[in-house]
């Protein structure tokens, strides 16, 4: 409560005025019944009509008019509110570490953003206002009705009370099963996302109906889940039509009974009945509001879940080192685990010159990608040190330390949108001839002039449009767009033809002659063209050296070369 009562206060006077007409609204219903008795009252006197006709009529617009304003102050709340919701927890979710990332579902995270958001918008604006003014109505609907028949309002708070207690035994089930629902919505979202994330892979499987089933599945729960909701909601809304429908019965019986004995004039009887029918929206709100208090409860909860995460550690005090010593990467001792008990790196130590071509190569599972993850930070070491330009990476600013670092990744992911927009994801500013500089290096000219709208051609989401050789190529034109002063290559030949493949090596040796380049590499080809290469095998530095050094010095490494690696053309 105190999270929603957090996200309130920004709003505080926007809700009160919208509180405020919500009260001058009800009190222009409230005044209706009064004025309906004075027209009833000048039907019994033969009086004239005119002047109540006229009161009741203005407070039917005058009502009508204030409603209006009241609800779209409190519409315009909510949607501020989820803004705000969703930006601050867009910004978390983009912030948090990579191991969190790597643990969640995206799917459900998409939910909680989108979905509980909403959930939380309409508690903290049209749940809060519900609830408050319908508690003050149906004070001010008692204390009108105790004006008209004190013995009438006894017998109608009896029953109220009856109903308002098994009302409220039904609240905490009602929150429990909020909860329950917006965590099978979220599970569906991350259903729906692993098999719409790689629809050619379902296909070319023939896993559509397995997928289907295993939606359908989640859809299942997810509907049981708000069914279950559902039904404590029919109840509760049952239960307060039925409370003013006993109400009525039990105070038609008794007034009717003071009316035929003339303790009862038979004008206060119809007004009163007229406010015990007027209670049904002020109940009906209340109640309303209360179980939106619920739902929007449970949505702070699960994004709290989200807020709890920890953000990756920044150094933002610190200043990039400035210039480009010798070596430039450096690894002391590094030791990494992504489950304790299972080590992936032991004590790796080697350095990475200025310039030039570093290779990795070693067995599935050696801890050659997790060495970018670490030199990327998105990772810390359990042990030891990695240093970048003389300085452990844990110092550098985040933004910094990655602006240096050009990383294509082995799956060479597009994003939706342009190829322009792809090139320049890593750095919005660069210019037309950085892009062209790129573009060329990159063997990218063919693909370029043969897309209808040139660089403005959208290749689609995750760029299916493009082969497999040409998304690895926009993915390393995006790096060198950056002009890094490290080059990492995840096996970035690894969907190239022949080729492209050899110009790729030729743009690869260009980088190398400005900056640092480390790729892991499975091509025979790629490792005779290094400077050094390290063998790593089951997270150890095995040995370094040059490929004439190591075919001769190292037996798996002559292996790797003799069987794993492609000989040149």
């Amino acid at each position: 409560m105190c999270r929603l009562l957090a996200l309130v206060r920004p709003h505080r006077k926007t809700l009160v005025l919208a509180a405020l007409l919500g009260l001058l609204g009800g009190a222009a219903g409230l005044a209706q019944p009064l004025a309906a008795r004075e027209i009833i009252e000048a039907l019994a006197g033969d009086d004239s009509l005119a002047g109540p006709l006229i009161v009741l009529g203005a407070l039917v617009l005058a009502g009508s008019a204030i409603w209006v304003v009241h609800f779209w102050l409190l519409e315009r709340t909510a949607e501020r509110v989820v803004l705000r919701a969703r930006r601050g927890l867009v910004g978390r979710l983009l912030a948090m570490r990579m191991a969190d990332a790597d643990r969640l579902q995206p799917g459900d995270l998409v939910s909680r953003a989108a979905a509980d958001t909403t959930l939380l918008g309409a508690a903290v604006s049209t749940a809060f206002v519900q609830a408050f003014n319908g508690a003050l109505m149906l004070v001010g609907a008692v204390v009108l009705m105790g004006v008209v028949d004190l013995v009438l309002l006894g017998v109608t708070l009896v029953v109220l009370v009856l109903a308002g207690a098994n009302v409220g035994l039904l609240i905490p089930r009602i929150s429990a099963a909020a909860k329950r629902a917006q965590e099978a919505v979220g599970e569906l979202s991350a259903t729906l996302e692993r098999a719409l994330g790689a629809p050619r892979t379902v296909r070319a499987s023939g896993a559509e109906e397995r997928e289907a089933a295993r939606i359908g599945a989640a859809a299942q729960r997810a509907y049981d889940r708000g069914m279950e909701g559902a039904r404590y909601q029919a109840v509760v809304g049952a239960m307060t039509g039925l409370t003013i429908q006993i109400a009525f019965l039990a105070v038609l019986g008794v007034g009717g009974a003071r009316v035929a004995s003339g303790a009862l004039p038979v004008g206060d009887l119809i007004a009163f009945l007229l406010y015990l029918f007027y209670l049904t929206e002020p109940i009906s709100g209340l109640v309303n509001g209360i179980v939106q208090l619920q739902q929007g409860l449970a949505a702070v909860r699960r994004i709290e879940e989200i807020e709890a995460l920890e953000p990756e550690a920044d150094a933002p005090g610190a200043a990039a080192p400035a210039g480009t010593p010798d070596p430039l990467v450096e690894l002391d001792g590094v030791r990494f685990a992504y489950v304790p008990e299972r080590p992936v790196l032991h004590e790796v130590s080697f350095a990475v010159s200025a310039r030039g071509l570093t290779a990795l190569v070693g067995p599935s599972g050696a801890g050659k990608t997790t060495l970018f993850a670490l030199l990327e930070r998105f990772y810390d070491p359990d042990a030891g040190s990695v240093r970048l330009a003389g300085r452990d990476v844990r110092t550098w600013p985040l933004r910094e330390l990655r602006a240096a670092i050009g990383y294509v990744e082995q799956e060479a992911p597009v994003l939706a949108g342009t190829l322009r927009e792809n090139l320049r994801y890593a750095a919005p500013d660069a210019s037309e001839s950085q892009l062209a500089a790129a573009i060329a290096d990159a063997g990218l000219d063919e693909l370029l002039a043969r897309l209808p709208d040139g660089l403005d051609t959208v290749i689609g989401a995750r760029g299916t449009t493009l082969s497999g050789g040409e998304r690895q190529r926009v993915a390393i034109a995006r790096a060198l767009v950056r002009r890094p002063r490290l080059l990492l290559l995840d096996e970035a030949s690894s969907q190239l033809d022949a080729v492209n493949e050899l110009a790729l090596r030729a743009t690869v040796a260009r980088a190398a002659a400005t900056c640092a380049v480390v790729a892991i590499a499975h091509r025979l080809s790629t490792v005779v063209a290094a400077d050094r290469i390290v063998v790593l095998d089951g997270g150890r530095v095995r040995a370094v050296g040059t490929h004439a050094e190591l075919v001769g010095g190292d037996a798996l490494y002559a292996e790797l070369a003799a069987t794993q690696l492609v000989a040149p053309a």
